[in-house]
């Protein structure tokens, strides 16, 4: 018997559906007429042991039981769900062949390899495991995958990153929120002070923001503009490029500061000739925007319908689980494979019969046309979100569900379209010794972006001149680089300046901080760090958190207190702006975090190993708790906590604690895959051990990110 083991009910559903009939659906499984079984988990079935049930001393919270490490990490099973585990034990112990059918990344590879390592599954059986890899619910895709079965053993990369995130963010995040816990008791804070080595440097990026914006002093500064027209009255403008005998007039940015340079130029230019001495024009094109990650997804419907993070991917979930319409939502991807362009036919039909308000106006896409997106190189657990093969039916969508799926469906339509040409023309002129530049645009083949010249049904544009995948995560600027047009000109001919003017502008302190551009921040995280060796080693992808767990990393700092949002903008509050400045800068900045992300990436490309990532940590955890002992957060004097109640029966002094449930999710960490990684830790100091606990990727965001 064949027992495929799913992430949860519905991808167990979906498995099922295309599995010889009649079927038999038994409590927690369902049979297939051919004997084999689907059964699933329910998120996490297992969740590690807290403090106390390894010290009973640990359930106080007390200065001296740190840094709390972990000599033999214990999962224990989830009371609500101890039933389902209970079904798994006797079809594993049945089966001949088992299949892991988590969701296609690392946690929800380690959410199955954790149950069959628990179940204490060897041998033949272990090594004979297999692994099925779905990111599309309809029968057909499902069909396709259960033909493409990999060895689960590929996979132990995936499952190891897995757990040394997860360990290591427990280690981290229950020690230090315990610490600085403990430390603000004594300044009169009462609540928990939550500290993580994801949530943390957000809080800190939003925090230092704001500071910036609340000290910020605005300074006035000067442009000139000359108007200039041909001898056949074609008139067009220019902007004055100050030379190097200005600099002493000028700031960092290149920003003349003194008015009166500027209203000299004015002066000289107005009714004197011009001559263009450079006149370059170059024919270019763009090819179409990749299809969506996650994240770009998240950034792109912030920018356009205002949703959160946690809105796109909850709707996106609903999408891929529920309606069928798109592929798997958590992806980090924005590739594809190349056997799946075999796809597009069926793909782009459902579109048009569904969607045909995309093509409205447009060429007819061609899927003969392959672009960069599909690349088997850039492709590794899962690809880019894309539609199904599926006709949607879009009033039985929600309007968000609607918006999202257009959104999705548009982004792919796009692959199908030819590179959008123009040409750049760049002039420039010399008046009165003074030099003076302009570029202009014109478009000669519209290409993909006459899908995104349209207006939304709500009323906002579909697209801009820029690409969805040149604005993902930076900050909406006004880009007055180009004029629209410019009148027939040629090298070395003859103008007549008109007139100057005179532009007075004022610096403007940094944007706060949308939920776009926050989210920008995280998956770019390398524009924030500090440390320019660090940054060197970097890339440009390598993020804080992950595509799964940033937007509820993002809404724990909303429920903690921590921030807060004013009309589109997200500032920190009093507490979240004390708790950053009573924390060392290395807790504070991405520096610490971006570096962990690089090394679990590492740890899935068999770059790296658990136990090179994981001591370094120890060592580091070890310096932190000490410094947080040597110094009170006297930051937040004055400020009173929120969120956890005393009770006489935990003698912590808190309800709960805050490395448990941060939330009513599903935990999804624990034990290594294939049971190839120690169970034991190295001790800090201490000879007391602890638990872990361990918590899930986003939508069910752990406490201790």
């Amino acid at each position: 018997m064949i027992l495929y083991i799913a992430e949860k009910p519905s991808l167990g559903r979906a498995i099922a559906d295309v599995l010889p009939k009649p079927h038999k659906k038994g409590d927690g499984f369902i049979e297939a007429a051919n004997g084999d079984c689907v059964s699933w988990c329910v998120g996490h079935l297992l969740e590690q042991a807290e403090p106390d049930a390894y010290n009973p001393e640990f359930k106080s919270w007390k200065f001296e039981h740190l840094p709390i490490v972990p000599d033999k990490w214990q999962l224990k099973p989830k009371a609500a769900t101890r039933s389902q585990l209970t079904v798994l034990k006797r079809l594993v112990k049945q089966a001949n062949t088992l299949v892991n059918a988590g969701d296609p990344d690392r946690e929800g590879q380690l959410l199955v390899d954790e149950v069959i390592a628990y179940l204490g599954v060897r041998g033949d059986k272990l090594h004979q495991t297999q692994r099925l890899l779905i990111s599309d619910l309809n029968p057909q895709a499902v069909k396709r995958a259960l033909t493409q079965l990999r060895s689960n053993r590929e996979f132990i990369p995936l499952s190891t990153s897995a757990l040394a995130r997860s360990r290591a963010d427990w280690l981290y995040g229950m020690n230090m929120t315990r610490a600085y816990t403990i430390q603000g008791k004594k300044v009169g804070y009462q609540g928990v002070l939550s500290v993580g080595r994801v949530q943390t440097p957000l809080l800190g990026l939003v925090v230092r923001r704001d500071e910036e914006i609340a000290n910020f002093q605005s300074k006035p500064f000067y442009e000139v503009l000359a108007h200039l027209a041909t001898e056949k009255q074609e008139t067009f403008s220019a902007k004055w490029q100050p030379s190097e005998a200005c600099q002493p007039y000028m700031d960092e940015e290149g920003r003349v500061l003194a008015r009166g340079l500027a209203q000299n130029v004015v002066s000289r230019i107005s009714d004197k000739p011009a001559l263009v001495t450079q006149l370059v024009a170059k024919d270019k094109k763009q090819n179409p925007p990749l299809p969506y990650s996650l994240s770009a997804l998240q950034i792109d419907a912030a920018k356009r319908f205002g949703m959160s993070a946690k809105d796109v991917l909850d709707t996106c979930q609903s999408l891929y689980e529920r309606h069928k319409l798109i592929t798997y939502p958590r992806s980090d991807s924005r590739y594809l494979p190349v056997e799946q362009h075999s796809l597009a036919p069926s793909v782009l039909k459902a579109i048009r019969s569904g969607a045909a308000e995309l093509l409205q106006g447009a060429d007819a896409p061609d899927p003969r046309l392959k672009s960069k997106a599909w690349d088997d190189k850039k492709v590794d657990a899962h690809h880019a979100i894309v539609p199904t093969e599926k006709t949607a039916n879009l009033s039985s969508l929600s309007q968000r569900e609607r918006q999202l799926y257009l959104h999705v469906a548009r982004q792919y339509l796009a692959q199908f379209y030819p590179a959008y040409c123009y040409s750049e023309t760049t002039v420039q002129v010399i008046i009165e010794g003074g030099l003076f530049n302009t570029k202009a645009r014109q478009d000669k083949s519209l290409g993909w972006k006459q899908l995104f010249a349209r207006q939304e049904p709500n009323g906002s544009k579909a697209s801009g001149n820029k690409s969805t995948e040149e604005n993902a995560g930076k900050d909406d600027e006004e880009n007055d680089e180009f004029i629209g047009q410019l009148p027939p000109l040629k090298l070395g001919q003859a103008l007549h300046c008109t007139r100057g003017e005179l532009l007075e502008k004022n610096t403007q302190p940094p944007k706060a901080f949308t939920d776009a551009t926050l989210l920008g921040a995280m998956t770019g995280i390398s524009r924030y760090v500090t440390d320019p060796e660090i940054r060197k080693i970097l890339k440009e992808t390598d993020g804080l958190g992950t595509e799964a767990t940033r937007a509820g990393i993002i809404e724990l700092l909303f429920k903690r207190g921590f921030l807060q949002r004013l009309g589109k903008s997200i500032v920190s509050t009093d507490v979240g702006k004390g708790l950053i400045n009573s924390l060392p800068a290395s807790a504070t900045t991405p520096d610490m975090t971006a570096l962990w992300e690089a090394s679990l990436n590492g740890i899935c490309h068999k770059e790296t190993s658990y136990q090179a990532f994981m001591q370094p940590l120890l060592g580091t955890l070890s310096t932190l708790i000490q410094n947080a002992g040597a110094q009170l957060p006297t930051a937040l004097n004055g400020l009173k906590g929120q969120g956890y109640r005393k009770t006489a029966a935990n003698k912590s002094g808190y309800r709960k604690s805050p490395y448990r449930k941060a939330s009513s999710s599903a935990k999804r960490t624990g034990t290594a895959s294939a049971a190839k990684i120690s169970t034991t830790t190295s001790r800090s100091a201490k000879k007391s051990s602890a638990s872990s606990g361990t918590r899930s990727r986003t939508r069910k965001v752990a406490a201790e990110v």
